[in-house]
């Protein structure tokens, strides 16, 4: 094996031809010419990703590697590491887009050759791109030399998709791959705060224009929140971690549109922000943050005396209070922060005095409290701060308006809160609707009360002992279920699934004998062309069918995956789609509703040639437990589904449909279990939801 062969685990060899680990495994027992360990440990070792493309190519496993598989495998094996890997293509697709007859000159030399001339070439577009101080250094030729395939094949991936995308994908594996490494920003609440940072309409500084112009991130991580806000004409960012600051600068570069004075300046930086803040003298018209939470070594002790405590020296317990002041210090007047808080901040005792002072003196506008799920950790709901510098001659503002997104309605009906699961389009329709009625310039007329949602919340109500701004605690409750009439809805719902309930309860069953028919596996039918077996991504531009989708019964509700930038495999009325994690009798048959949607991810879809198969009689025989028992592999913590080794008998099509129809009519009481089973809870809670608050009578 050449010594610059890139070495790919089993998961990758799973991820390449499309199966689970076990499958793998299998491969490595029962064939002898599978290509042996090159690597990594007995419990986990890494194998010649040439050998493996060329053992499945000829075991009729792989076609072809896609390409950005390809350049995926070829990172995440870089010997160097893949953080390091990553910064070298980040370069060279900078390099790709601003000056591709460059990078076509240096190509078209020898792999030695070019990583001796890359560096002059990337440090004049870095140069150019960051100037001095900069957080991404220029590799030296040395370091270069193992990564020159991987920045061939990564810029005829750009050339396929695009340097931004390209980068974007990489990225985003890359932080796939390390979930614990990075503390993550979902791009739907980074696109809320960033609109949230917007001026109000007639407020914006006279020749800018609208949109917040010069903006800082101090906490910048993977840099999400700076990659949503639209068209500034300064981004800052400070970033800890040196290999992150180098990503998130190319990151932002490659995100940044234009050339020449129409593009942004970029600043970042590497640096503890708290203890050695990077840009002291910068007055931004916006800052957005999203600080770590909970931190205990967070300078307090050798920060007493910072002028950045305006408004109190925070606590050890209060790291929080230090970013929302660090925030502020960094706004010209009238400029607007908006940080990620826990809900702690709001109400522990040992930051109210400064929660009192950013509300005396108008420095806090808004506390909006997000559902669980809305980032990490994932299982606590977090706030949103809107701060503004105040004015030398401003008055302070007389309310804090309070807005709770637990209660926005959700595009699916009894989608419940949980990671991946924020309706983001009505999160958001609820935050900024209120939002911009309190902040608009030289508003007279008071805000108009939502229960349950929104309310302005005069500062004197809120300045006691305790200073609490959780925004449940102040605004007032919903009415219960919508109402007595609505509660009358819901029964009659019931009252109408219920009947429909008994009308599809499947007739008594009638003893069989067992049958002895011939098996056939998912595999086999699918190497015969009798059905297509692929696996979602979440890539897409629309609506996308989630792994809970098809647990629940519910509509397609995900939103695209940012970091997947390949063709979204839409759905098509009779598809089979089966999750790949559970281990559980699960199949869902895509009907007209939900065709057109994306499939998501740890989903597998299996496209039944009618001509051959009845996606019912398939979806029925893959819920069979000993069948699902059969094909699944276990793991310490999770269990999971290999749709290749499900059996189906071998019938004739016409005894197919008659399983089928027996098959569509069982799902079809199942759907009238499920929303008798939702609208009952659904009275059940708003009764006594209603009796407790009164709107309810005991008659």
């Amino acid at each position: 094996m050449p010594e610059d062969s890139t070495e790919v685990t089993a998961a990758g060899i799973a991820r390449l031809a499309g199966v689970g680990r076990a499958a793998v495994s299998n491969w490595r027992r029962r064939h002898a010419d599978f290509p042996k360990p090159v690597g990594g440990t007995e419990a986990s070792p890494s194998f010649s990703l040439p050998e493996v493309e060329r053992w499945l190519r000829d075991q009729g496993k792989l076609a072809e590697v896609p390409l950005r598989e390809r350049v995926w495998q070829q990172l995440a094996g870089h010997p160097a590491g893949a953080v390091t890997a990553l910064v070298h293509t980040g370069c060279a697709l900078l390099l790709v887009r601003d000056r591709p007859t460059a990078w076509l000159e240096i190509t078209a030399v020898s792999d030695a050759r070019m990583a001796g001339v890359l560096p002059a070439a990337l440090g004049h577009v870095l140069d150019d791109r960051f100037g001095p101080g900069r957080a991404v250094p220029t590799p030296t030729a040395s370091a270069l030399l193992p990564s020159v395939p991987l920045l061939r094949a990564a810029a005829d991936l750009a050339a396929a998709t695009g340097a931004r995308q390209a980068f974007d994908f990489l990225f985003g594996r890359q932080l796939d791959a390390n979930p614990r490494q990075y503390t993550l920003t979902p791009p739907g609440l980074a696109e809320l705060m960033a609109d949230l940072a917007e001026p109000p309409r007639g407020a914006g500084r006279k020749g800018t224009g609208r949109g917040p112009r010069t903006v800082l991130d101090p906490a910048a991580g993977t840099g999400a929140l700076l990659c949503a806000v639209g068209r500034p004409t300064a981004l800052y960012a400070q970033e800890t971690d040196p290999g992150l600051a180098a990503l998130t600068a190319l990151r932002l570069a490659l995100h940044s549109a234009g050339s020449g004075t129409g593009r942004p300046t970029l600043a970042v930086r590497t640096g503890d922000t708290l203890r050695a803040d990077a840009f002291p003298q910068l007055t931004a018209d916006a800052v957005l943050c999203h600080p770590p939470f909970n931190e205990r070594n967070w300078g307090h002790d050798e920060l007493a005396y910072d002028p950045r405590w305006e408004y109190g020296f925070p606590a050890r317990t209060e790291s929080e209070l230090a970013w929302v002041q660090h925030a502020l210090a960094h706004l010209r007047e009238g400029g607007t922060a908006v940080v990620l808080m826990p809900p702690a901040a709001a109400s522990r005792r040992s930051g109210r005095r400064i929660r009192a002072d950013l509300l005396r003196r108008g420095a806090l506008r808004a506390v909006v409290a997000l559902p669980a799920g809305a980032a990490p950790p994932y299982g606590v709901p977090l706030h949103i701060w809107v701060l503004r510098k105040p004015g030398a001659e401003q008055s302070p503002a007389p309310e804090l308006l309070l807005i709770d997104t637990a209660t926005a309605e959700p595009e699916s009906a009894g989608a419940p809160s949980g990671r991946d699961r924020v309706d983001w389009t009505a999160v958001r329709r609820a935050v900024l609707d209120a939002w911009t009625l309190f902040d608009a310039p030289g508003r007279r007329d008071p805000v108009e009360e939502r229960p349950g949602t929104s309310r302005a919340v005069p500062v004197i109500e809120l300045l006691d002992d305790d200073v609490d701004l959780a925004p449940a605690r102040h605004l007032p409750p919903p009415a219960a279920g919508g109402g007595a009439a609505e509660l009358a809805r819901v029964r009659e719902g019931l009252d109408s699934t219920l009947k429909l309930t008994a009308r599809l309860t499947p007739p008594p069953a009638v003893p069989g004998e067992p049958a002895r028919r011939p098996f056939t596996t998912v595999g086999e039918l699918a190497r015969a062309g009798a059905l297509h077996l692929r696996t979602g991504t979440g890539a897409g531009t629309g609506p996308v069918l989630t792994e809970h989708d098809v647990l629940a019964g519910t509509a397609p509700s995900g939103t695209p995956a940012p970091s997947t930038d390949g063709e979204p495999l839409l759905l098509e009325a009779g598809d089979v789609i089966v999750p790949v994690l559970g281990g559980g009798s699960v199949a869902r048959v895509v009907d007209d509703a939900t065709a057109g949607a994306a499939l998501g991810r740890n989903l597998q879809l299996l496209r039944p040639d009618p001509a051959a198969l009845d996606p019912w009689f398939l979806a029925g025989f893959l819920r069979g437990t000993a069948n699902s028992r059969q094909a699944s592999s276990y793991a310490s913590t999770a269990t999971r589904l290999d749709a290749r080794r499900l059996q189906v008998p071998r019938l004739p099509l016409a005894e197919q449909r008659r399983y089928g129809e027996r098959f569509s009519a069982l799902a079809a009481f199942e759907d009238a279990l499920r929303e008798a089973g939702r609208l009952g809870g659904q009275l059940v809670q708003g009764m006594y939801d209603g009796l407790t608050d009164g709107t309810v009578a005991p008659k």
